[in-house]
C-alpha cells in the first residue's frame, strides 16, 4: 500500500488546487526561487567591486535546480534552521562557493523575496482565473439577456430583471474583486536586501560604510529577480511589513464572496427548478434518492469559498502583533494562511468556471414562475390604465386590493392556481383594458437588455482583452 493512504494529505492537494497554483506553491519552486536570490545576490556584489570571482558564480548557476532535498533534510534536522540547511546543500554541491553564497544576508532575504514573487504570480493565476468567469458570465448574461425572470429582494418575489441582468450583476461582483486583485499585484513592493533589523548594517560593512554602493546592490538585485526597481519598499525591519499579507489575503477573500454570492443564487435558482449546474449522463445525485440533481459543484465552491474567507482575518492578527522589527510567531501561521488560501480560491475558479460553461436554463420554467407572480406586479399598471380612463383611483385600488388578497389567499391556503387575471376581467372598473399587453414581461424589465449589452462592451469585452494573452500554466509563471 503506497505512503500516501497512511499519512494526512491535504484536500487542496488530491482534489481541488490546480497542478499550476500547486507548482507555485511547492518546494522545488521556492527553493529554486531562493538560489537565484543567491545567484542575484552574489552577481550584484561581483558588479559592485567585492571580491567573487566568475567560477563561484558558475558553480551557482550550474546548481539552481539540482536541489538534493534529503540532504536539505539532513542538515535541517541537525542545524533546526531551514534556511542554513539550504545554503550548506548549496555549499555542498557547489564548494568553490560556499564563503560567498548568503553573504551579508539573514533569512528573510530569501524567505521574503521568495514570498513576494510567488505572492506575485499566484494573484496573477488568481486574476487570470477571475477574468474568464467575467467573459464566461458575459456571454451567458448576452445569450439570455433578453429573457425576463421573477426577481427577487428580501428572497420575496420583486419586480422582474432578465437572466441575462442577473449574470452581469454575478460578473460584476468578480469584476470589482479583479480590480482590487490588480491594484494588488501592480502596488506590490519587493523587501530586496535589508539585513537583519532592515537597516542594512552587514551591507553597509561589507562595502565600506559606503552608502550609494548598498543602495546599488539593493537595486541591482531587485531588477535580476525581473522586478521593477522603482517598486521596493522604502523601509522594513526584518521582514517585508506583514500587513502586506492581510491586504492580499483580504483581496482574495472579496473574490472568494463572488464565488460564493454566484454559487448561492444558482443553488437556489436549482431549487426552482430555473437554472441547473451541468449534471453528468452518469453522476449520482445521491446515494439513497436517485431523483436527485442536487447542485454539488456550487455546494463545493460555496464550502470552499467560506474557507477562504476565514483565513482573511489571520494575517490581520499576524500583522498586529510583529513586536517591534519582528517575531518569529508569523512563521508557522504563514505557512498555513498564505498558500492554503489561494489553494482554495483557485479550486473555487476551477469550480465555478465548470459550472458557468455549462450553466442549463429552462426557460418554460422560469416563464411559469413569472406568470404566477405577474399579476400581482401588474396591479400599478392596472390602476394608472384605469386612471387614465376616467375611473376614480381610490376605487380602482380598493378593487384591485380585495381580487389581489382573495387570489392571494387561494395560492397561499389552497395550493391553487393564482387566478387574480380572472378575478380581474370580470371587474366593470378595468373594462377596456387590455390584460394581455398589461401582462407582458417586457414590460417590467425595465433596462435590463441594455444594461447587458453596456456592461459586456464596457467591461467584459476589455477584461478579455487585457486576458486574452495570460496563460493558466505555472510553467510561465516561474521566475
Amino acid at each position: 500500500m503506497s505512503d500516501d493512504f497512511n499519512r494526512y494529505r491535504s484536500p487542496l492537494e488530491t482534489r481541488y488546487a490546480s497542478d499550476a497554483m500547486q507548482a507555485l506553491w511547492s518546494d522545488a519552486h521556492r527553493f529554486g526561487i531562493w538560489r537565484r536570490l543567491w545567484l542575484a545576490l552574489a552577481e550584484s556584489q561581483k558588479e559592485l567591486g567585492l571580491d567573487i570571482s566568475e567560477q563561484q558564480l558558475k558553480a551557482i548557476r550550474e546548481n539552481l535546480d539540482n536541489i538534493d532535498y534529503e540532504a536539505a533534510a539532513a542538515h535541517e534536522k541537525r542545524l533546526r534552521h531551514d534556511v542554513m540547511a539550504h545554503v550548506h546543500t548549496l555549499g555542498d554541491l557547489a564548494p568553490e562557493a560556499r564563503g560567498i553564497i548568503h553573504l551579508g544576508a539573514t533569512s528573510q532575504f530569501v524567505n521574503c523575496n521568495a514570498e513576494l514573487l510567488i505572492l506575485r504570480d499566484a494573484m496573477r493565476l488568481v486574476a487570470a482565473k477571475t477574468a474568464a468567469l467575467i467573459v464566461a458570465l458575459g456571454d451567458f448574461a448576452d445569450q439570455w439577456k433578453d429573457l425576463p425572470t421573477l426577481g427577487f429582494t428580501h428572497y420575496q418575489p420583486a419586480q422582474p430583471v432578465t437572466v441575462g441582468k442577473r449574470a452581469v450583476t454575478w460578473a460584476q461582483d468578480f469584476w470589482l474583486g479583479l480590480e482590487d486583485l490588480e491594484f494588488r499585484i501592480n502596488s506590490l513592493r519587493f523587501r530586496g536586501v535589508r539585513g537583519a533589523t532592515g537597516t542594512q548594517a552587514s551591507f553597509l560593512a561589507l562595502f565600506n560604510g559606503d552608502d550609494s554602493k548598498v543602495d546599488a546592490l539593493d537595486e541591482l538585485v531587485t531588477g535580476k529577480m525581473g522586478w521593477p526597481t522603482d517598486q521596493r519598499l522604502p523601509v522594513t525591519g526584518q521582514t517585508y511589513p506583514r500587513i502586506v499579507d492581510a491586504q492580499i489575503t483580504s483581496s482574495i477573500a472579496v473574490i472568494a464572496a463572488a464565488v460564493h454570492k454566484t454559487a448561492t443564487d444558482i443553488r437556489l435558482l436549482a431549487n426552482r427548478k430555473e437554472i441547473e449546474e451541468p449534471f453528468g449522463s452518469s453522476q449520482i445525485g445521491s446515494s439513497a434518492m436517485p431523483y436527485k440533481r442536487n447542485p454539488m459543484r456550487c455546494e463545493r465552491a460555496c464550502g470552499m469559498s467560506r474557507f477562504v474567507m476565514t483565513l482573511a482575518s489571520s494575517p490581520l492578527q499576524t500583522a498586529s502583533t510583529q513586536w517591534f522589527e519582528r517575531t518569529l510567531d508569523d512563521s508557522a501561521n504563514r505557512r498555513l494562511v498564505l498558500p492554503e488560501a489561494f489553494l482554495a480560491l483557485d479550486g473555487c475558479l476551477d469550480i465555478m468556471r465548470d459550472v458557468l460553461s455549462g450553466l442549463v436554463v429552462y426557460p418554460e420554467t422560469i416563464k411559469r414562475n413569472l406568470d404566477a407572480e405577474l399579476p400581482f406586479m401588474a396591479s400599478e399598471e392596472l390602476l394608472m390604465e384605469a386612471v387614465q380612463l376616467g375611473r376614480d383611483r381610490q376605487e380602482v385600488h380598493e378593487a384591485i386590493r380585495q381580487h389581489a388578497q382573495l387570489a392571494a389567499q387561494k395560492v397561499k391556503s389552497e395550493g391553487a392556481q393564482n387566478d387574480l387575471i380572472e378575478r380581474l376581467r370580470g371587474e366593470p372598473l378595468l373594462d377596456g383594458i387590455d390584460l394581455e399587453e398589461i401582462l407582458e414581461p417586457g414590460r417590467y424589465v425595465g433596462r435590463s437588455i441594455s444594461q447587458v449589452t453596456a456592461f459586456n462592451q464596457n467591461v467584459t469585452a476589455i477584461v478579455q482583452d487585457r486576458y486574452a494573452s495570460q496563460t493558466l500554466d505555472a510553467a510561465h509563471l516561474h521566475v
